[in-house]
């Protein structure tokens, strides 16, 4: 076997990782923002709350890192209510 038939490319096989960025939000308010939070990724209110503070603080929050199709449901569920949101490769 050869060193390149030896390597095998995880991304392949499994995808390349994205993420769903949640951008800070003067509009809304702790609670809403909270609860589309549990929403999307059907967290307990505590992860929620750190994930939004997150946000508030220092600009962004990522929400959520997985598949592109998964992070792309999950932006889906927070841009409802006109949420902020990005998705990049992790």
């Amino acid at each position: 076997m050869t060193e390149i038939e030896s390597e095998i490319n995880t991304a392949s096989i499994i995808g390349t990782p994205y993420k769903v960025i949640l951008f800070n939000d003067n509009t809304h308010n702790i609670i809403e923002v909270t609860l589309q939070i549990i929403k999307a990724i059907n967290c307990n209110e505590t992860r929620a709350h750190l994930i939004m503070l997150e946000a508030h603080k220092t600009g962004r929050a990522i929400v959520y890192t997985g598949s592109r199709e998964k992070c792309e449901l999950v932006e889906s569920i927070l841009v409802e209510i006109r949420l902020g949101t990005k998705i990049e490769p992790a």
